[in-house]
């Protein structure tokens, strides 16, 4: 069994909750209120390193924190750096059950060699046909947490995929693969304290380069949700899925067209593979958002695509 990485959720290790401490603003809300381009849960979810921030939302943070945006940045690679000591006061110390932690890592090992062997498993049709979204399929296939911490749909959802009757013989069926050594290809990039520290040093000397030039001008505000690749969870971005636009309509930019219908009027962010070609002027993090009666109700059309554009204006396409 190879190492297990404990800190895994944590790719983004940085300094804000730091120097928020050190201008006494005592909660993350204090100083979510000063920064309206930024969301509150988004915010947290970037001082708590689980996803990594833009650019210009460091320069909005050094802002308000009174220091220079790359004081933000931590060098991973540092030898006093510790992740485990920068995580437990955001986190709390590591987890100590490493039998559940095992289960999780196995059960994501055999959930990526079950989809690689079925190429109809793709994640627009886990979502559609199997009930579960492409959040949560990243969460099960990074080995979040195990088993019987899911809800009961998604413990059913597996339970269907891996053909077994109980949430225990889906257990037996993961060990019985690990056992024959179905796993072993796939066990050393999950939960593989390697895979996390080369995606935060590419992504952190990225943004170091990217502050050491201009800052981008008229850049909008962050929604808390921007379905491009550098936002989607890594197991649920595949361009590939279905077909993307022929040669013949190079000429023409066309642009990704996300969203399928959630409960309750919501959207989740999964790829559908169809691209709508994109109106004059659309700006480079354009995309199309699938609308339908199940999200706006019976006064809309059947089917509609609204071409999205955050740094300009939504149209209806």
């Amino acid at each position: 069994m190879p190492e297990i990485d404990f800190h895994r959720a944590l790719v983004f290790p940085n300094n804000v909750r730091k120097f928020r401490k050190q201008l006494n603003i005592g909660s993350l809300l204090e100083l979510s209120e000063q920064l309206p381009g930024i969301t509150y849960i988004r915010l947290s979810k970037i001082e708590r390193g689980e996803i990594f921030a833009r650019a210009d939302e460091l320069r909005a943070l050094a802002r308000v924190l009174g220091v220079e945006p790359d004081a933000l940045l931590v060098d991973v690679d540092d030898p006093a750096f510790d992740i485990a000591a920068w995580a437990e006061p955001l986190h709390g110390a590591a987890p100590v059950d490493m039998e559940a932690e095992r289960g999780a890592v196995l059960l994501a090992a055999a959930l990526r060699v079950r989809r690689a062997a079925d190429p109809e498993l793709t994640i627009a049709a886990l979502e559609q046909n199997w009930g579960i979204a492409p959040v949560i399929l990243s969460r099960l296939e990074n080995a979040l947490k195990p088993l019987d911490r899911w809800n009961e749909d998604v413990r059913a959802a597996l339970r269907r995929l891996f053909d077994q009757p109980s949430d225990a013989a889906l257990v037996a069926r993961v060990e019985a693969m690990h056992a024959d050594g179905q796993l072993s290809s796939v066990l050393p990039f999950v939960a593989n304290p390697e895979a996390r520290l080369a995606k935060s040093r590419t992504r952190i000397a990225a943004l170091r380069s990217e502050l050491a030039g201009p800052a981008e001008p008229n850049r909008a505000p962050s929604t808390g949700w921007e379905p491009v690749a550098e936002n989607l969870p890594d197991a649920a971005w595949q361009p590939g899925d279905k077909a993307q636009p022929s040669a013949e309509q190079a000429g023409r930019r066309r642009l990704p067209v996300f969203g399928t219908p959630l409960l309750g009027g919501r959207i989740s962010p999964a790829p559908t593979g169809s691209w709508v070609e994109a109106p004059a002027g659309a700006g480079p993090r354009a995309y199309g958002l699938r609308l339908g009666r199940p999200t706006l109700g019976a006064g809309l059309p059947g089917r509609s695509t609204l071409v999205v554009d955050p740094d300009r204006f939504a149209s209806a396409g």
